[in-house]
């Protein structure tokens, strides 16, 4: 078995992975290598949001005008009942009075574009492809981690910090919890996909209509086509049902399935501002998920190897915050990697803080999405009027609604004041 040695080791190219790769060379450290187990990273996937504070990371990178090319900033933030009727709206973004902007992307694009970043800082070796991790052995002063290469061969790298990025069905979470199990199944099912469709609103609106037993999300993915008088948007779209009793969750992330059913189901979803099944009709193609987290666990490090992203805690896409928790992870843990020194514990002190930092303030966030997050409004809305109403302030006052986004925002770390004024995670020296 061969062996290599690295000052940091990264399983997992993904987002989490790659921001944590630049957030490192950012601080200073060069010794960096990304492990990934695909033979070949393609730009997969559907649309994701990263949230202002998420930007302000990238930004602070140098990657947030980059990453705004790839998709547009929503307006808005809108939710309605299965009706259409309106129950809360607000401002997103710099509308918002945020320093940052809100944007939606499509992911596999925005994950190439980390790939290509990370090259660029690293060198063309920073990403090797095609490399299964298999287990860590944790020493004293040095983390070995074993792998597998696409043709069975095993290979075993050292490194002074080893970083498991390597999502929901993480190898470093499997061996640090082999009890765990799969991810739990919440008895939602969603269909992922994208389409071009009449822009709805103002173009610029991220919508979700309904509750917490059937929902549809959608948002642009590009501006309204002007140019050519068309009207029509490139939205991506989550449709949500609960699965009937005693269905079982599929564990296949990236099942291809027959839009009609789907359609079916949001037949009367036709609003005068967005005809829901027609854009479910239209779709590429749409992929079927379980709603599945992971519950929260009481360490995240284990000698010198931590967990990052996903694999330290996965949950619900209400709130639309996955992707931008992983970013936060990955820049908290490399400013406190580039804090770190002798005198105050150096690397152990580091992933300590880390994890102190991260692990409480997502264990919370993970509850509240399985509360709906900010979300709930619409059950609470059809809670209180199933069949509808002349004005939803009538069943959810206005100051409710407010407290229940103002709350979310808080726990996420995206409240407009605490962001806008909170310190930079770019280390001091770094700074200009």
């Amino acid at each position: 078995m061969s062996k290599e040695a690295h000052r940091i080791v990264i399983a997992g190219a993904g987002i989490g992975g790659l921001v944590a790769a630049l957030s490192l060379e950012a601080a200073g450290f060069r010794d960096i290598v990304v492990y990934e187990r695909v033979s070949e990273l393609k730009p997969l996937g559907v649309g994701i949001n990263l949230l202002p504070h998420a930007v302000r990371e990238l930004t602070e990178l140098g990657l947030g005008d980059a990453v705004a090319a790839l998709g547009v900033a929503p307006s808005r933030l809108s939710y309605y009942n299965r009706l259409g009727q309106p129950i809360w709206s607000e401002p997103r973004g710099l509308h918002a009075g945020y320093r940052w902007p809100q944007l939606s992307v499509h992911r596999g694009e925005f994950q190439m574009r980390l790939v290509h970043e990370v090259i660029s800082r690293l060198g063309a070796d920073a990403v090797r492809q095609g490399s299964r991790l298999i287990s860590v052995e944790h020493g004293d002063d040095v983390e070995r981690a074993r792998f597998a290469s696409e043709d069975g061969a095993e290979f075993e790298v050292e490194s002074d910090v080893f970083i498991g990025a390597d999502g929901i069905h993480s190898t470093l979470r499997k061996q640090e919890y082999p009890t765990e199990g799969a991810p739990p199944w919440n008895g939602l099912i969603l269909w992922r996909g994208t389409s071009t469709t009449p822009a709805y609103l103002d173009g610029r609106t991220m919508i979700m209509a309904g509750d917490g037993e059937q929902k549809f999300v959608a948002y642009p993915l590009v501006d309204v086509d002007a140019d050519a008088s068309s009207g029509l948007s490139r939205v991506n779209f989550i449709a949500e049902r609960r699965a009937p009793e005693g269905t079982r969750a599929t564990g296949d992330w990236n099942r291809r399935v027959d839009p009609a059913p789907i359609v079916e189901l949001f037949k009367d979803w036709a609003f005068d501002w967005l005809d829901v099944p027609a854009a479910i009709a239209a779709a590429d193609q749409i992929l079927e998920y379980p709603m599945v987290d992971r519950d929260p666990v009481d360490r995240w490090v284990f000698g010198r190897s931590v967990l990052l992203g996903d694999g330290a805690h996965a949950m619900y896409p209400n709130g639309s915050n996955g992707a931008s928790q992983a970013i936060l992870d990955a820049r908290t843990l490399a400013f406190h990697l580039a804090m770190a020194d002798e005198a105050t514990g150096g690397v152990v002190a580091a992933l300590a803080a880390y994890e102190n930092d991260r692990r409480p303030a997502t264990a919370n966030l993970l509850a509240m999405t399985r509360q709906l997050g900010p979300e709930k409004v619409m059950q609470i809305a059809y809670d209180r009027a199933p069949g509808g109403f002349a004005d939803i302030h009538d069943v959810l006052p206005k100051e409710e609604l407010q407290q229940i986004a103002d709350d979310y925002k808080r726990a996420a770390g995206f409240h407009p004041a605490g962001l806008n004024e909170r310190a930079s995670l770019t280390p001091p020296r770094m700074q200009d």
